[in-house]
Formats: C-alpha cells, sequence, structure tokens
C-alpha cells in the first residue's frame, strides 16, 4: 500500500480525462492538483476542468491546487529546444521534489510522502532518476487492495489500445488532424456534426456546418457500418462525398441492434442489403462516409450490462439507455452484482478491429426499474442540471420574512387595486402570469398582462443569475419538477398566487395536485399577498384593436388563482357576475377576435396529443392516462401571452436593435413536406405549403364528414414537419419572422420563473423604460449569442426528458392495466412496419411485421404514395387499425410499449383478441442456449 498522501500528475488533459473516474470515488483522498496540470485541462475540457474543480471545492475529499507557476522555488523557464509537453513535465517534477523535500523539512518524524502519477513512460522514468516516487495510474489504483471495484474505472489509454484477439480490420484507418483540415479547406471534406439515427443503427447524418446556402445540402446521409466509421452520436467529423452513383435514400426500415456476437460483422453486412432498395431518382440524397474525427463529443453513458454466455468472463457488452449510442465493451470484475442494475459507462477508445467501442465501468445508480434511479437516468442522459442549489447560490436569495419596501417601489407603479387573476393548470405552484380587463371611463378597454418580476431578485452576474443561466429551464417531468430558480422565488416570492390560496400545492407534471400542509411550511409562505411584477398594459377598442401600449414595473394583488376548469365555469355561469368573472368573460371575448386575427394572417393552428397521468396518492403509480382536454380558457391565456410577447419583442427591438434576444421559428424546406402531401393525396385531399397562410387554409379544407379525425391527424403530421423554434441575437441574424405564429418578430416575456431567456428580456426591457440600468453583458451580441447557444440546447434537453418522463410513466400505467386492445391510426408507414396513434391515450408505438426467428412475411412498400402491403392488405396513412398494447419486460434495458395488429386480420400476423392479460415477461432465450 502506497502513503496516504498523494501527487496528482498529468502532462496532457486527456490523460486526466482518462483518470478522472477514479479520481471522484470516495477512496480517492489527499491528492494535490497542480497549477500546471489544471491550466492545460482548462485549455483542453472545459467539463472535466468543472469536474476537477468541484474535486477541490469538495472538503471530504481533501483535493488541493498548489500554484507551483507563482511559486519562487517551482517556477521554470522553458530551456532553448525544449518543446512545451517537455517543459511542463519538468515543472511537475520539480514541484513534486519540491513538496517532498517540504514536508521533510516541517517535520523529521513525518512520514508522509508525495508521489507522482504518471502514465508517461519516459516522464515516470525520469522522475525515478530523479528520486521522486512515481507510479502509472493503473500501478497505483492496483495497490488499493482495499478497494479493487476501482480497477474497473481504469480507462484504456489509447484509442487503439485494447485490441480484440481476432485482429481482424472493420474500419478504415482516420486520417490525421492536419490531413483532415487541409482537405477541408480545399473542399475536399466537409466538416459537421454527426447525428445517429433512433430508429437504424447503421444509418446516420451528418449536418455540415456553415451557413446552408453555400452547402448546397446541408446535410449528408451515412449508411453502412464502414461509412459510420466509429464516428459516434454528436461527434464533429470530416466525411468525403460518394460518387452519384452511390448516393442513397433515407431508409425506411427500422433496424435495432439486436445482435449478441460482438464481433460478427458478416450480419451485418447482410442487414445492410435490406437499406439498398429501388428507390426514385428524386429520393436521392447526398451520401457520404466519415473519413476523420475532428472533435470527440463523449459523455458519460447510463445503461445496462449485458453480461457475457462465458463463463468466468471479465469481458461484457454495455447496451447505452440511448439508441443512438452503440454498445460498449468494457471489462470489469463486478458482472453479476452489475446486472440487472443502471450503471454509468465512459468510452475510451474504438479500434479498427472492433465491432464495439472499448470503455469503463463509472458507476452503479440502482435497480433497473425503480422510480428513482429510472429518474436519475433520463435526467443525466438528457443532460438536466439537478443536483440541488449550493450554498453559494442559495446566499442570494432574499432573507424572509420578505415585504415589499418604499426602495422596490421606485421606477414602479402601484396596481394593486386593479381586479389581477391568475389562469393556470391545476397543481401550478410557479405561477408567471396573471391578467386583468376593464373598461374605461372613454369605454375603451383597458387589457393588462403581469409576469413575474424575477429579475428583481435575480441580479446579473451573481452566482444566482450564473446558475439560473446555466440551468436555462425548469424541467417538468411526471413526478417531479427541476427548478430553474430556488423554490423560495419558483413557488413563493415570485409565484403570483392570490391570498387566499394558503396551502402548499405540491406539483406533478402541472396537472396532479397532492397537499400538504405543515407548520414548517407556512413559514416558507411570504405572509404578503402583494407580488412584484412586469406589466404590459393595452388600451383597446372593443374589437380587440390596439390604441395604446405601454410597459410598467409594478406591484399587484392577485384575487385569484383559478384553474382552466374553474375560469370556464365562471366565463359560462348564468349567475356570477363579480369582477373577476367580468374580467374573465372580456378577456375571453377579445381573445376570441385576437386568434381570428392571427389564423387570417397565416398563423398556424396545429396538434400534438398531449397525456396526463392520474397519479395514486400513496404509490405515486400511474392509475389512468388520458389526452389532456383544452377549454376556452387555454386559449385566452395563450392569445394574452403571444400577444405580450410580440409588443415586447418589437419595444426591445426599437431600443437595441443590435442586443435583442428574440425567438425565430424558421419555414421548414420543402421537402420536410413531401410525406404530408403524399399522406392527403392518398385521401384525395390536396395541401398547398408555399406559404404558412397556404397551408393554414389548407388544413382548415381537408375535412371528411366520414372522418371527422382526420384532420386532427393532418395537423398531428404537420407539426412534425416544422422546424425547430431558437433564439437569437437580433444583431447577429437578419430572419426574424416566426414561421407557426406568422409574426415578423417575436420573444419570451411571459415565463420569467421557469425560462432563462425571459429574464434576460425584461432586463433588456427594465433599461429601455429607464426602470433598471445596464450591464455590459446584456449589450455584447457575441456573449448573448453564446447565451442563446446555451438556452436552445437546455430547452431541447428538457423537452426530451420530459419525453422520456412520459414514456416511462406509460410503461408504469400499462404494466399494471396488463394488454388492451384499443382503436388507432396509421401516421406513418414503413418497410416493415407502421406507426400508429392512438387517440384515447394520445400514445403513439410502431407495429412490426417481421419478427426475429418467425417466417417473415411477404411485404411490398410503395413509397410513392406511400403504402405497405402484407399478404393480401394494403395499409395507407391515416387507415384505420385496431392494436394491442402491451408492456414488453423481454429486454430489460429497452422496456418499451409493444403494439400487436388485431384488426385487420392476416393470417400468421395479427393476434386474436382473447390474448392473456398479462405483459411479456423475461426471455427465456439466454438460459436456453447455456444449456446447450
Amino acid at each position: 500500500m502506497l502513503k496516504s498522501k498523494t501527487f496528482l500528475k498529468k502532462t496532457r488533459a486527456g490523460g486526466v480525462m482518462k483518470i478522472i473516474d477514479v479520481l471522484e470515488d470516495p477512496a480517492i483522498r489527499n491528492v494535490i492538483v497542480l497549477q500546471t496540470v489544471l491550466q492545460e485541462v482548462r485549455n483542453r475540457s472545459a467539463p472535466v476542468y468543472k469536474r476537477i474543480r468541484d474535486l477541490t471545492s469538495n472538503q471530504e475529499k481533501h483535493f488541493y491546487t498548489f500554484t507551483n507557476e507563482h511559486h519562487r522555488e517551482t517556477y521554470i523557464e522553458q530551456k532553448q529546444g525544449e518543446n512545451a509537453n517537455d517543459r511542463n513535465d519538468r515543472a511537475i517534477r520539480v514541484a513534486a521534489k519540491w513538496y517532498n523535500e517540504h514536508l521533510k523539512k516541517m517535520s523529521a518524524e513525518n512520514e508522509l510522502q508525495v508521489i507522482l502519477i504518471t502514465n508517461d513512460r519516459k516522464n515516470k522514468e525520469k522522475a525515478i532518476e530523479e528520486g521522486i516516487p512515481a507510479f502509472t495510474c493503473e500501478e497505483y489504483v492496483k495497490s488499493l487492495t482495499a478497494n479493487p471495484e476501482l480497477i474497473d474505472r481504469l480507462a484504456c489509454l489509447s484509442e487503439e489500445g485494447n485490441e480484440i484477439e481476432s485482429g481482424k480490420i472493420i474500419f478504415s484507418e482516420h486520417l490525421p488532424l492536419s490531413k483532415l483540415q487541409q482537405g477541408i479547406k480545399s473542399g475536399t471534406y466537409l466538416q459537421g456534426t454527426f447525428r445517429a439515427s433512433r430508429e437504424n443503427y447503421l444509418e446516420a447524418t451528418v449536418w455540415v456546418h456553415g451557413d446552408a446556402e453555400e452547402n448546397k445540402e446541408a446535410s449528408i446521409i451515412l449508411q453502412g457500418l464502414k461509412n459510420l466509421n466509429r464516428a459516434i452520436h454528436e461527434d464533429i467529423v470530416a466525411v468525403e462525398l460518394l460518387p452519384k452513383n452511390q448516393w442513397v435514400a433515407p431508409s425506411s426500415v427500422v433496424l435495432q441492434d439486436e445482435g449478441q456476437n460482438e464481433d460478427d460483422v458478416e450480419k451485418e453486412e447482410e442487414t445492410e442489403r435490406i437499406l439498398k432498395t429501388a428507390v426514385n431518382e428524386k429520393m436521392l440524397k447526398p451520401t457520404g462516409r466519415v473519413v476523420g474525427i475532428i472533435k470527440r463529443n463523449w459523455r458519460p453513458y447510463c445503461g445496462m450490462l449485458s453480461k457475457s454466455d462465458i463463463k468466468e468472463s471479465r469481458r461484457h457488452l454495455f447496451t447505452p439507455a440511448e439508441k443512438r449510442i452503440p454498445r460498449i465493451r468494457i471489462e470489469t470484475r463486478q458482472a453479476s452484482a452489475l446486472e440487472g442494475r443502471r450503471i454509468i459507462v465512459a468510452i475510451d477508445g474504438w479500434p479498427r478491429n472492433s465491432r464495439y467501442p472499448n470503455g469503463h465501468f463509472v458507476k452503479n445508480l440502482g435497480e433497473v426499474g425503480d422510480k428513482e434511479t429510472e429518474t436519475e437516468v433520463l435526467l443525466l442522459e438528457h443532460d438536466v442540471p439537478h443536483q440541488p442549489f449550493s450554498q453559494a447560490v442559495l446566499s442570494f436569495l432574499p432573507k424572509m420574512p420578505w415585504s415589499i419596501t418604499e426602495k422596490d417601489m421606485k421606477n414602479r407603479e402601484d396596481l394593486r387595486h386593479l381586479c389581477v387573476c391568475s389562469v393556470d393548470p391545476p397543481g401550478c405552484t410557479d405561477i408567471d402570469d396573471a391578467l386583468h380587463c376593464r373598461e374605461l371611463e372613454n369605454g375603451n378597454l383597458e387589457v393588462g398582462v403581469h409576469i413575474a418580476d424575477v429579475s428583481h431578485f435575480i441580479r446579473p452576474g451573481n452566482a444566482l443569475d450564473q446558475e439560473s443561466a446555466r440551468r436555462g429551464t425548469t424541467v417538468y417531468l411526471c413526478e417531479k419538477r427541476i427548478d430553474m430558480v430556488p423554490e423560495l422565488l419558483s413557488s413563493n416570492l415570485c409565484s403570483l398566487r392570490c391570498n387566499v390560496d394558503r396551502y402548499l400545492c405540491l406539483f406533478f407534471h402541472k396537472n396532479i395536485v397532492v397537499t400538504i400542509l405543515t407548520d414548517s411550511h407556512e413559514q416558507l409562505l411570504s405572509i404578503s399577498p402583494h407580488r412584484l411584477a412586469f406589466s404590459c398594459i393595452w388600451e383597446m377598442n372593443h374589437n380587440a384593436e390596439i390604441l395604446k401600449t405601454r410597459f410598467t414595473k409594478s406591484a399587484i394583488n392577485s384575487k385569484a388563482s383559478l384553474t382552466y376548469a374553474e375560469a370556464q365555469m365562471r366565463i359560462d355561469s348564468a349567475t356570477m357576475n363579480d369582477d373577476i368573472t367580468i374580467s374573465l368573460r372580456g378577456l375571453n371575448k377579445l381573445a376570441k377576435i385576437l386568434k381570428r386575427r392571427r389564423i387570417e394572417k397565416g398563423a398556424l393552428t396545429l396538434s400534438s396529443p398531449e397525456v396526463r397521468f392520474h397519479m395514486d396518492s400513496e404509490t405515486h403509480d400511474p392509475i389512468d392516462l388520458q389526452t389532456k382536454e383544452l377549454r376556452e380558457t387555454n386559449s385566452m391565456v395563450e392569445e394574452f401571452m403571444l400577444l405580450a410577447n410580440i409588443s415586447v419583442a418589437k419595444k426591445i427591438h426599437e431600443e437595441f436593435s443590435e442586443h435583442a434576444l428574440l425567438r425565430k421559428h424558421p419555414a421548414p424546406p420543402p421537402s420536410n413536406y413531401e410525406i404530408l402531401v403524399k399522406a392527403t393525396k392518398s385521401k384525395n385531399l390536396e395541401v398547398k405549403t408555399d406559404t404558412a397562410k397556404a397551408l393554414a387554409d389548407s388544413l382548415d379544407q381537408a375535412d371528411s364528414a366520414t372522418f371527422p379525425y382526420l384532420n386532427t391527424l393532418l395537423r398531428i403530421l404537420a407539426t412534425r414537419c416544422m422546424m425547430q423554434a431558437v433564439y437569437f441575437c437580433s444583431g447577429m441574424d437578419n430572419d426574424f419572422h416566426h414561421y407557426g405564429l406568422a409574426s415578423p418578430i417575436y420573444t419570451h416575456f411571459t415565463s420569467p420563473i421557469r425560462r432563462y431567456a425571459d429574464i434576460i428580456v425584461h432586463r433588456l426591457l427594465a433599461v429601455a423604460i429607464g426602470a433598471d440600468c445596464t450591464y455590459p453583458e446584456l449589450t455584447d451580441k457575441h456573449k448573448l449569442a453564446d447565451l442563446c447557444k446555451n438556452l436552445n440546447f437546455r430547452h431541447k434537453m428538457a423537452q426530451y426528458a420530459q419525453r422520456a418522463s412520459v414514456a416511462f410513466h406509460t410503461q408504469l400505467f400499462f404494466k399494471s392495466k396488463g394488454i388492451v386492445s384499443e382503436e388507432a391510426y396509421i401516421l406513418f408507414v414503413k418497410k416493415n412496419a407502421i406507426v400508429v396513434l392512438i387517440p384515447k391515450y394520445g400514445l403513439e408505438g410502431t407495429v412490426f411485421f417481421e419478427e426475429k426467428d418467425k417466417p417473415k412475411p411477404r411485404l411490398i412498400y410503395d413509397d410513392e404514395i406511400p403504402s405497405l402491403k402484407i399478404e393480401n392488405t394494403v395499409f395507407h396513412i391515416f387507415d384505420k387499425v385496431k392494436v394491442k398494447i402491451m408492456l414488453d419486460s423481454s429486454n430489460l434495458q429497452h422496456q418499451k410499449i409493444r403494439m400487436s395488429l388485431v384488426e385487420p386480420q392476416i393470417p400468421g400476423i395479427s393476434i386474436p383478441t382473447n390474448t392473456s392479460n398479462m405483459d411479456i415477461s423475461e426471455p427465456e432465450k439466454k438460459k436456453k442456449k447455456l444449456e446447450k
């Protein structure tokens, strides 16, 4: 066993990245990180640098930094002819030697010894020659006999290292970076982001960097294992375009990597032939192959271990939860203990002669299927920051009890006399917005949208502001809310709740309420019913035409916190005529006019099925699953939020033409609409996609008396054709248009409790009206563009995390419900499957027609219609079918809702209606294989 005082060294940041998982283990303590090493890591990898900084700030770990570059006895000059790396190696040895001598001088009885950890063979030899105790990371870890599990966390040290025994070369060599850069410069190669397909593990798309106008095709298709050439989802790659006679069309086959033989590529080549079928020449897309990796964007991956069938084997395959990531080979001595557990694995490299990359075990998260474990997995997989807020962040919260002071009222209008109310989903505690409507003496109407003044509490640049910016958005899961700001702000001081609501509502998916009241919770609630707001107030005539607009910081007192259903009941009631109800009726009447006018201008009314879970109050398991019901009041609130966002966008752009944070929705390219056009044509309808207005009118006219649900299906399909809306800085872009809303300019102002973009917009608006002062970052368009990039990423990840949470809870629901049969409609037709939507549950799933170890049916796919003929039955998009829904638990890693065809009846394909009411259990295949 080595002495307890250890010394961390790695001259290359890549080396530290290889051992960071070991360093984070609780068994590793008393480590000194040199400034030389820290600087190199900072330059090479921001995430690893942050992980090391987190270690140095963890008092229990006893990690220390030593500023050897600023110490007179350890600083060294670079010698003539010495490269930077050799100089840094020498600096580390000098610091290690000095530290040992320093400890001896402190006390002759001091037995502590500094050791140098390095994986650089030459540096280790030189250190030993100079009398410095030095070890490789592997040597040191193996010496920790009390912690044998640490060996699993050691990374393979080279990209091509740890070659498998077969030695058969599968992939072509990656070109060196210098050749890639020359090729990109000359136009021989194209640089882009590698995006693996979720549906087909043998297909990917590379989104080419740069202006799409400069590159005639903004994306390149890659098909086949060898053309993917060891690239992993989100890597930055260099691709070479193949000759036009080798171009392919995007595959319509659903393929999942289910092979058990980790290096059997012959079957892979057989599978690849399925992709290459005759297609119309118009369908062909630019196709290429990966020739090199410019930047690896690997991260730790959550998933499960697939234990090897070979007894006593230490080599096993890890299957990531994210289907776009290939399986990873790891070596571990804990395979039996890790079976049936969710674990984290990191990739170390991908040799040319290996079907899969090599990696190492990092962490055991917990049992598969456990709600807490699965929630942790989906948060980690979608990179959702979810750690508790640090003390540094919490220190910037206002002291309780809090109330509005005279200082707070400076540059603020007192609107507490107005009849303001909020309308939200049931159980909502983070109430951003409230509304009022009243008649003025001149006969016109005054309408106000009042938004929580979060920017009053979150000041620029402090730890609370930085953490909110990093998180970017609140993430709503089915049973949990990951707040962007601490709860004291989100559910209390900033929340525009009325004074009547004195209980604490625990939030579950914005539609499930559990009410709890304790003394400690009551103490959390602010005594004052008054709230600080940022108000957008219009004077309108009764035809909803805006006559005046003004913005002011304000103080309000919400008179009611209503649900959509409660607000609707008031509007519809023949007996209620109080001020709140009159205000709501006025708002609803104006909202209908505003909506009609928006649609006339070309705004799209699209559809996306949203599900609502009803939870058991004790177990919190889902006991019912329904699609959400939308009322007039939902639309009422939406219309005024849209109007406020547009009004604020115009104002901040007037004042900050180069620095306004705006939101745009790009028009989809014509190719996006191909599936929608074909689908409508198959139903003898026509859809025009030249403009948003033409599309909106087409969708309005696409009705069928015999098929009332058709219009909803068309709108759902149209939603899938849309581009992603994004934040951007006005000084960095010329196209401001929001396609879906048919608005020339738009931003987000109305949800600052849950969106950081809105906080920036509040700050811009406050400066514009003279209610607050500016600061340098607010008018730096490059910093604002970087902020927008993070916000777009966080919003996208939040959406994916929310969908994953819904998918998991849907599995729990059908696990308890068993097998059910329901009517469904076909959304997409694939070469070997149909994708269906079940209106009752708002649930989408795939019905496969080819199953392993079963006779293959005769399938004829026609991409032009599109249709799929199975035996003598033809399926088209929007056809009505009946399916059986069940939980398929045969693959613990990817438990899924499985759908099978019931009607129409196809011999050998359809399932009889009297199938037993139980889910598919774990497979016996593996056991049978072992018995042989």
